[in-house]
């Protein structure tokens, strides 16, 4: 049984993204690199927040260094960082990852009964009826719990990214009112992105937030919406030239690092 009050089937949902016509360029996700050069140690990047949100004023990342969490909507972007803190982020900071679309959701929906991430993703699954699209999301509500992470600033020499994430920190905000930024991307995305549900949540408050492991939605309201294209911004940096971008275990380190 579905959480979400209210339904669009699949076909009305792609034919509004049709009849869109010249809006369809507001569609579009653009990305800043790749997800396995991240996963190699690629931390650091040549474009600012100024000229990615340019592209693109919803969205999450990183900054240079996996100095923090990156979360943007409502014209605002900001740095959670790794004491589970958030500040303001500015235009001349730096992202070696980052993906962002002037957000336009085709469906708003209420959540007016306790959900877990898991059944939420599988009623937004059921709404959206194809595997093989990128959906952005925003969730607002009140949450009974949320647990987050943040990644410890890194130094050169960088470590692969599955090192770096052993020594996170975990957090979890309890009762807490806030926003939830994400994306849902097709497997057949993995290492170019990530495959499945990448989601950053902050407070209310803007007073903490981070990478989202887990949640549990105790109202609220579910905003989503298809992209029709993606658009990748490749580093141009010695770094990039030589990572290895095809490693043996990619779709596992990816899923264990980001899920």
């Amino acid at each position: 049984m579905s959480h979400l009050q209210g339904c669009l089937c699949p076909q009305h949902l792609l034919q509004g993204l049709v009849n869109q016509g010249q809006r369809d360029n507001r569609l579009e996700l653009h990305q800043v690199s790749v997800m396995s050069a991240l996963m190699d140690g690629v931390y650091e990047g040549e474009m600012t927040l100024a000229e990615l949100f340019g592209k693109g004023d919803f969205g999450l990342g990183t900054f240079n260094g996996l100095d923090g969490e990156l979360i943007a909507f409502d014209g605002e972007a900001f740095q959670l960082r790794s004491d589970g803190s958030a500040r303001p982020a500015t235009g001349d900071q730096k992202t070696p990852y980052a993906v962002v679309t002037f957000f336009e959701p085709q469906l708003t929906l209420k959540v007016d009964s306790p959900v877990s991430r898991r059944a939420l993703h599988h009623d937004i699954d059921e709404q959206i009826g194809s595997a093989n699209v990128f959906c952005a999301i925003r969730i607002d509500g009140h949450f009974n719990r949320v647990k987050t992470r943040t990644v410890v600033r890194q130094v050169p020499p960088f470590r692969p990214f599955t090192e770096a994430v052993k020594q996170q920190p975990i957090f979890d905000f309890s009762h807490a009112t806030g926003t939830l930024v994400g994306f849902r991307s097709p497997d057949f995305i993995q290492g170019i992105g990530v495959a499945g549900y990448h989601e950053h949540f902050i407070t209310e408050q803007r007073q903490g937030g981070g990478h989202v492991i887990d949640y549990h939605l105790q109202q609220g309201s579910v905003q989503f919406g298809i992209i029709s294209r993606l658009v990748v911004h490749f580093p141009k940096g010695e770094d990039f030239r030589h990572a290895n971008l095809t490693p043996a275990f990619l779709d596992r380190d990816i899923r264990r690092a980001e899920h």
